[in-house]
């Protein structure tokens, strides 16, 4: 089974909090989105893999660390998923960035999917699937299924709010990822939304209604 991990560092909590409050306007709510990202990709590259490698100081040679090993792709799921892209490569600058356009069927509920565009050598990337909700799990379910079909092997999902039932979905879909919450809420409601939750992601990131 994948790693289940709610991130609550302090610095992530409070900003969360920020971004939960309903007066809190489409800028801030941006770039309190970006900031959280950003700290969550520090708790998710935690295991990179490391090598030597020979420096040269201004005294003397030396064998220090740097990433090795798999490159790494960041797709977030359209269109609420690109609030969390910027924050994520200012911490991996090198990441390649895939996209995914899901979108959900307001009358059944279900993702339905309508772009999908992606690094050519997913194969040998980690894939970082972010979004910010994961309510009934359909659309992170669906978005892992489209990249497994185009052989990626090693995927990781980050959102910042979580539900319990979208949790569970996701781990029976797919037991192989790892998944990494900001927070993990108390329910869905009634129509698929995340309680306490923080609203519908997109509509606050892009000022829609």
């Amino acid at each position: 089974m994948g790693k289940f991990q709610v991130l609550d560092h302090p610095l992530i909590q409070h900003k969360l909090t920020m971004i939960r409050e309903s007066k809190c306007g489409t800028k801030v709510f941006r770039e309190v989105v970006n900031e959280i990202a950003m700290l969550m990709a520090y708790e998710v590259s935690r295991d990179m893999p490391l090598e030597d490698v020979e420096i040269e100081t201004p005294l003397v040679k030396t064998v220090q660390k740097q990433l090795s090993g798999k490159k790494v792709a960041i797709v977030p799921i359209l269109r609420a998923g690109l609030g969390m892209v910027d924050g994520m490569l200012e911490m991996i600058p090198a990441a390649k960035v895939g996209h995914i356009g899901l979108y959900r069927d307001h009358e059944s509920l279900e993702p339905v999917e309508y772009f999908v565009k992606l690094p050519s050598d997913i194969q040998e990337r980690q894939m970082f699937v972010v979004d910010p909700m994961l309510a009934t799990g359909g659309s992170a379910i669906m978005a892992i299924d489209a990249l497994k079909r185009r052989g990626a092997t090693t995927i990781k999902f980050v959102c910042l709010v979580a539900a319990p039932e979208g949790v569970q979905a996701l781990q029976d879909a797919h037991p192989d990822v790892d998944i990494y919450v900001a927070a993990l809420d108390e329910k869905l409601d009634e129509n698929g939304y995340i309680v306490p939750g923080l609203g519908d992601a997109g509509d606050r990131l892009f000022g829609t209604k």
